[in-house]
């Protein structure tokens, strides 16, 4: 899912600690999985945004010369306004968007059926 059309909430949302064993029956492993996939949504975050900051570096790396760039300010604030990788990554959980599996479980199940 792309982080961009996200309609995940911009601030933090309560919600019922029971929503979040639907899927796994135990929250902790619930846990695990929206960081997991927090994680992931940040790395392309920054990876999308340091590829457009890149556009504007200058290679001159002089202290005394700071340009103040409106389109690098703006994709900045831009950002910053999309809801945290945190926020999406609970949001997708929570309305089934997200696949996961556990192996250990799996592993487990294989066990029992010989």
């Amino acid at each position: 899912m792309d982080y961009k059309k996200s309609k995940a909430p911009t601030n933090t949302v309560t919600h019922n600690l029971m929503d979040f064993c639907k899927g796994t029956d135990n929250v902790y492993e619930s846990v695990v999985i929206m960081s997991k996939r927090a994680n992931q949504i940040s790395v392309k975050m920054k990876e999308d945004l340091a590829k457009k900051l890149k556009e504007f570096a200058s290679s001159n790396d002089n202290l005394e010369e700071t340009f103040e760039n409106r389109e690098q300010i703006e994709i900045s604030k831009y950002y910053e306004r999309l809801p945290k990788p945190t926020l999406i990554a609970a949001d997708e959980f929570l309305k089934g968007k997200l696949y996961f599996r556990n192996p250990a479980k799996d592993k487990e199940k294989l066990s029992f059926d010989l």
